[in-house]
C-alpha cells in the first residue's frame, strides 16, 4: 500500500534541499499566476466599471442622434448634421407612448469667466426634464424651469469642477454673474459630484443652461444635435426605441428602401455594447498573461527531467529493496504538485498584492473575483501534474539493475 504522507515528506525534502532551483522554478508559476490575477482584477474593474457608468445615466435613457442618410448606396452626406429638429422632439413626446421625458440637447465647448478666474469647459443645453433623464441631481440651488427654457434665459447650473475653478471656498457662487463665449449667464445651481468617468474624463465640468439659450446665442443653429428620451420605465425601452424609429421614419419621409438618418440607442444596448468589448479585452489580458503560466509549467516539466537523471541511482536503489513503478511514479508527481501549488499560492497573493497597488496608485478600477483565484489554484494543481507526468513516467519505467550502474 503506498503511503502518501511519506511520499509527500520525502517529496517536500528532496525540494528543499535545493532551495534555490526550486525557487527558480516556481518563479515561472508564480509570475504567471500573478500576471492572470492582476491583468483579470483590471478587466473585471473596468467592465465592471462602465456598467456602473453606463447605468448611473439612467437605466431608462434613450439617445436619438442624426446619422448620414444612404440612398442606393450613395451617403446623403451634410443630412446628418441637421436630420434631427424640434418637430421631432414634439411628435415623440406626443404620439409615444412608452416614452417618459424627452429633451434636445445641445453642446458646445468654450471659455468660462468669473472676474480675473477662466478656465475651459463645455456647456450642455437641455429643457427642464434634462437631469431627469440624465440622473442628474442638483445639490444646491435649483434647475431651471420650463418659463425660463421658453424664453431662452441666461441662467445655468454648473458643476463642482467649474465652481472650484472659478471661486473660492469662501464664496458662494449662486446668484453670481459668469460668462461663457462672452455670453453672461446667472448660476441657478450647482450639481451633485460625479468625479471622473471610467474613460478619464471629469464629469463635473460642464454648465447646464436652457437649450433654447445655447441654441440662439451661442450655437446660431436651428436644428437639434441629440435628443435624450427616458422610457416610461426599465421595461418598455425596447417598445420606446420602435414607437421613436416609426415617428421619425415618418417625420423625415423615409420610403420603405431608405436608410434612417439618424440613430436609436437605449441604455441596455449601449450596456451590451460595453460589456462586449471589455469582455473581450479581459479574455484577451488573461490569454496574453497565461502564456506566461504555459511557460512556467514547461519550465517545471524541464527541472523535472533533470532531478529524475540526478536521481537515477536513488531511483534504482528504491525498486531494487521492492518499491513498486507506481511509488515513484507518484513522487515525482508529488514533487512537480507541489512546486506548481506552492507556486500558485505566492502567485495569487502576489497578484492580489498588484491589483490593489495599481487601484490605489493609478486610480484604476479593479476587481478580483474568487472565481479567477480559484481557477488560478486549480490551473496550477493541473500543470503540476501535466508537465510532471512525463518526467514522472521516465522514472517509474528504469530498469533497476541499469539505474544502480548509473554514474
Amino acid at each position: 500500500m503506498i503511503n502518501l504522507r511519506l511520499l509527500g515528506r520525502i517529496a517536500l525534502m528532496a525540494l528543499i534541499r535545493n532551495k534555490l532551483r526550486t525557487f527558480l522554478t516556481m518563479l515561472g508559476i508564480i509570475i504567471g499566476v500573478a500576471s492572470v490575477i492582476a491583468m483579470l482584477a483590471i478587466g473585471q474593474g473596468s467592465s465592471q466599471s462602465i456598467k456602473d457608468e453606463v447605468s448611473g445615466m439612467g437605466t431608462n435613457l434613450i439617445m436619438i442622434m442624426p446619422e448620414s442618410q444612404r440612398m442606393g448606396g450613395v451617403s446623403m452626406g451634410n443630412s446628418s448634421a441637421k436630420s434631427l429638429t424640434m418637430k421631432d422632439v414634439e411628435t415623440i413626446k406626443l404620439q409615444c407612448p412608452s416614452v417618459g421625458s424627452v429633451s434636445p440637447q445641445y453642446m458646445s465647448s468654450g471659455q468660462v469667466i468669473y472676474d480675473n478666474q477662466n478656465a475651459p469647459t463645455s456647456i450642455y443645453g437641455g429643457n427642464e426634464t434634462y437631469c431627469d433623464i440624465k440622473n442628474i441631481k442638483v445639490e444646491q440651488g435649483r434647475m431651471f424651469n420650463a418659463a425660463e427654457v421658453k424664453k431662452a434665459a441666461k441662467v445655468c447650473v454648473i458643476g463642482t469642477t467649474v465652481r472650484d475653478n472659478l471661486f473660492t471656498e469662501n464664496v458662494n457662487p449662486i446668484g453670481k454673474l459668469i460668462r461663457f463665449n462672452k455670453i453672461p449667464f446667472r448660476i441657478i445651481g450647482i450639481l451633485e459630484t460625479k468625479g471622473q468617468s471610467t474613460f478619464g474624463q471629469d464629469q463635473d465640468d460642464l454648465l447646464l443652461a436652457p437649450y433654447t439659450t445655447v441654441q440662439k446665442r451661442i450655437l446660431a443653429i436651428t436644428h437639434v444635435q441629440t435628443i435624450l428620451c427616458s422610457a416610461i420605465d426599465a421595461n418598455s425601452s425596447d417598445a420606446a426605441v420602435e414607437e421613436i424609429t416609426k415617428v421619425l421614419r415618418r417625420n423625415h419621409k423615409l420610403k420603405a428602401e431608405d436608410e434612417n438618418d439618424f440613430s436609436v440607442r437605449s441604455q441596455e444596448e449601449l450596456l451590451n455594447m460595453f460589456s462586449s468589448i471589455t469582455g473581450v479585452l479581459t479574455i484577451l489580458l488573461g490569454a496574453i498573461a497565461g502564456i506566461s503560466l504555459l511557460v512556467g509549467g514547461i519550465g517545471i516539466m524541464n527541472i523535472m527531467y533533470v532531478t529524475v537523471t540526478e536521481r537515477t541511482r536513488e531511483i534504482g536503489l528504491r525498486m531494487a529493496i521492492g518499491a513498486p513503478e507506481s511509488q515513484i511514479m507518484i513522487q515525482f508527481l508529488t514533487e512537480s504538485t507541489i512546486l506548481s501549488v506552492f507556486g500558485g499560492i505566492i502567485g495569487i497573493i502576489l497578484g492580489i498584492g498588484v491589483s490593489t497597488i495599481v487601484s490605489n496608485i493609478f486610480n484604476w478600477p479593479v476587481f478580483v473575483s474568487s472565481g479567477s483565484v480559484f481557477l488560478s489554484f486549480g490551473v496550477c494543481a493541473v500543470l503540476g501534474i501535466f508537465f510532471g507526468w512525463s518526467p514522472a513516467r521516465k522514472a517509474a519505467a528504469m530498469n533497476p539493475i541499469e539505474a544502480l550502474r548509473y554514474e
